[in-house]
């Protein structure tokens, strides 16, 4: 056993050497968290090996002093618990530190590791490398000082500084990124889990999609993928999905469809509720659009609009985008285009949307929330 230790510690020595990664080095600090340089059991499965060896490997003792004992904190979940840090050379970091009694822990550390080790592109939240020290398994990204798109479009005093031209900034940038995943890079990713707190914003406003605990690889030509354990977040979940387990690119167009509303209104969709209709938001901007009333979507705290028909071109993106069936959602090249006025829009066909009260905590997000809801309402 010893001795197979020391062959796995060269192998991994001579694979970092060989692939030019480098350790960020520091002071080793003296903590009550001591431990071995790495849990023996997250080595057991070899795509968790692979993981690890194929993105930066930083020492927790970097860590530990970057974050000053993990005492400025950024925000947290049912994962664990993300950190502020600063590293020697003065480059800000967030820290996700996944908790050891997540059961999406060495999960979702692995699917992250894997996917963001090997993407790129100006609107996904970089990785900077991981850390894997005893149980503790941390990832490091860059540091994004607006935080995400929930903390400003959701509350009104921020929202006044949202105009329509950096909202629309924001929802093609979202969309950007999401064509990467699902067909630009070299992998197809779906995401799975894309919401308004999973979108952060860089000094710029610039949006990156973050979190890609949940994400799945498909294989090139793979259309869609079923499942028995229902992942997301209430509100953003397509209804194939949540109702059948059946999840793939246009999964992900729903929730973009939902983030283009709720962009657009300032409203949540998971705890808004038509008093009339008792609907969410989907249904609420449904009827609107039945109705020609579209404008009464519109955030009013917007301010000035420059664009009247490029707001309302995006309500009816957003519309198309949640619609019941998977096969009538446009393809992500499909709705770039559309945002950017290149094609004449069809009609939306009824969006899928819930109706009546859910027994869920608005703030459960990700990692097998059971969903409930008590009536679908759909074509």
């Amino acid at each position: 056993m010893l001795m197979h230790f020391c062959v796995f510690g060269c192998l991994k020595r001579f694979v970092i050497k060989q692939m030019g990664i480098r350790r960020i080095q520091a002071p080793r600090l003296i903590t009550k968290e001591a431990g071995p340089p790495a849990d023996e059991a997250i080595f057991r499965s070899d795509s968790v090996k692979s993981a690890v060896l194929s993105s930066p490997l930083v020492e927790f003792s970097t860590i530990y002093s970057a974050t000053n004992n993990f005492s400025n904190k950024l925000g947290g979940g049912g994962f664990g618990f993300v950190y502020k840090g600063v590293l020697p050379d003065g480059q800000e970091i967030a820290v996700k530190r996944l908790s050891n009694r997540s059961s999406q822990g060495l999960e979702e550390f692995k699917n992250e590791v894997i996917v963001l080790s090997k993407l790129q592109h100006r609107n996904l939240v970089r990785l900077f490398g991981c850390c894997v020290h005893g149980e503790e398994k941390m990832l490091l990204y860059e540091y994004m000082p607006n935080k995400s798109l929930d903390s400003f479009i959701f509350d009104e005093s921020k929202r006044l500084i949202f105009g329509w031209k950096l909202r629309y900034k924001i929802i093609q940038g979202i969309g950007r990124g999401l064509l990467y995943l699902h067909q630009d890079s070299r992998l197809k990713i779906i995401h799975r889990d894309l919401k308004a707190s999973n979108i952060l914003l860089d000094d710029d406003f610039n949006p990156k999609i973050s979190d890609f605990g949940m994400a799945r690889i498909f294989g090139e030509h793979q259309l869609q993928a079923l499942t028995h354990r229902i992942v997301g977040t209430y509100g953003y979940i397509s209804p194939e999905y949540a109702m059948e387990g059946k999840f793939s690119e246009k999964s992900d167009i729903f929730s973009f469809g939902v983030l283009i509303l709720e962009i657009v209104s300032g409203r949540r969709n998971s705890s808004f509720v038509d008093e009339e209709w008792s609907m969410n938001l989907l249904g609420y901007a449904w009827t609107l659009w039945k109705e020609g009333s579209v404008s009464e979507l519109i955030d009013p705290l917007m301010g000035t609009i420059c664009s009247y028909d490029e707001v309302c071109r995006c309500i009816q993106v957003g519309l198309l985008c949640v619609q019941e069936l998977p096969g009538d959602r446009p393809s992500m090249p499909l709705v770039l285009r559309m945002l950017s006025g290149d094609v004449t829009l069809p009609a939306p066909k009824q969006a899928a949307f819930f109706v009546g009260r859910v027994p869920l905590d608005d703030n459960n997000t990700g990692s097998g929330n059971q969903l409930t809801y008590t009536q679908l309402q759909g074509r």
